[in-house]
């Protein structure tokens, strides 16, 4: 059922405002000024649908092929350039939906539609639709009918429609008087075109904001599906978790195996610590500090990188210092030997050295 107010835009700014207020299938009030506006600009009893005065507005009617909005008020500024004497780019034109083949085509000017929306806007105001006041009439089978709007009387054909003005009438129609519609038909034909408008002036530019209100129901299934995201990336986190844990009771189950074929005969294979029983087994065999091995082929390399020096005796302590004896040409070579283990990593002390037959031998004592 429709529910609207018709809220009729004076030609001029000395004439009053006039409403009508649609319920259903009849116009049941009327009356001056404006009617009570509630909230958002919505009047008391459903939308508002501003009716722009016919002599501000240009009709015209055309075939435009079925496409998107801006293409079609496109195609429309080209049908409508040779008939208007302001350039079409620099007016504002609305299409219409396509009826029977046709679409309907309004130019107006972009400073009187803007002066009108603020207009309603400083009364409160937000309209729905913008419709010309010839639309308000019924298209007719043939010739042309006439009404009288508040504060202003139309004349509509079948692709035409003008503010009603003797000689423009007159011309347009020629001198066939158009059909006068009582007020129960024109009230009918009202209802019909709040109904379903053949065109909406506020198009492009100024096209009606809305508000777009909040889908609570949306935000609540958004949420859900979030917790659900949630809960599987903690369940993926808690999964790969357990993995790494299992992961590492099988290596530690792996090495305490390899552990325990390494254990000495008669060691506990069963007291739990096989790893720390293959670290002390492998500790005294391999020595304390670096070890015997490391610290041996340490001192060897550098003894034999000095010409005519070489190592009489070692001897290597419990703990994990290693004393060497040297025989060397010199004293020169002795400091560079001491030297050279130095920037190896060892502490070296190193003892008197002696002449013996002709060579200097003493000792140096190697710790990690």
């Amino acid at each position: 059922m429709t529910v609207a107010t018709l809220l009729f835009l004076p030609p001029d700014d000395s004439q009053p405002w006039h409403w009508w207020r649609v319920d259903g299938d009849a116009v049941v009030a009327e009356g001056d000024g404006l009617p009570d506006v509630g909230a958002e600009g919505h009047a008391s009893a459903g939308e508002v649908i501003a009716i722009a005065p016919a002599d501000a507005v240009t009709l015209h009617w055309a075939d435009l092929p079925a496409r998107s909005a801006a293409q079609a008020a496109a195609a429309a500024r080209v049908v409508v350039s040779d008939a208007t004497a302001e350039p079409a780019r620099d007016m504002h034109v609305a299409v219409g939906a396509e009826r029977e083949g046709e679409r309907a085509i309004a130019v107006v000017a972009p400073g009187r539609m803007a002066a009108w929306l603020a207009a309603l806007a400083q009364r409160g105001v937000d309209p729905a639709v913008m419709l010309p006041a010839p639309l308000l009439l019924p298209e007719p089978e043939e010739g042309h009918v006439r009404a009288d709007l508040p504060g202003q009387g139309v004349v509509r054909g079948r692709t035409s429609g003008w503010a009603d003005e003797a000689r423009l009438t007159d011309l347009v129609t020629g001198g066939i008087p158009p059909l006068t519609l009582d007020r129960g038909v024109l009230h009918g034909a009202a209802v019909a075109a709040v109904a379903a408008p053949a065109l909406n002036l506020r198009q492009g530019m100024f096209a009606r904001r809305t508000r777009r209100a909040v889908d609570w129901r949306l935000v609540r299934r958004l949420g859900i599906l979030i917790g659900l995201i949630l809960l599987a990336t903690l369940a993926i986190d808690m999964v790969r978790i357990m993995r790494y844990s299992f992961g590492a009771d099988s290596l530690e189950v792996r090495a305490d195996a390899i552990a325990r074929e390494g254990l000495p005969r008669g060691a506990n294979a069963n007291d739990g610590d096989a790893p720390r029983i293959l670290a002390d087994r492998l500790a005294r065999l391999r020595g304390p500090g670096q070890g015997f091995t490391r610290t041996t082929a340490a001192i060897y390399q550098v003894v034999q990188a000095m010409p005519d020096s070489e190592v009489t005796g070692v001897q290597f302590e419990p703990n994990g210092s290693l004393r060497v004896s040297l025989s060397v040409p010199g004293e020169t070579q002795a400091n560079a030997i001491k030297s050279r283990l130095a920037n190896a990593g060892f502490t070296v002390e190193s003892s008197v050295f002696a002449q013996v037959n002709g060579r200097l031998a003493g000792d140096m004592t190697v710790r990690p």
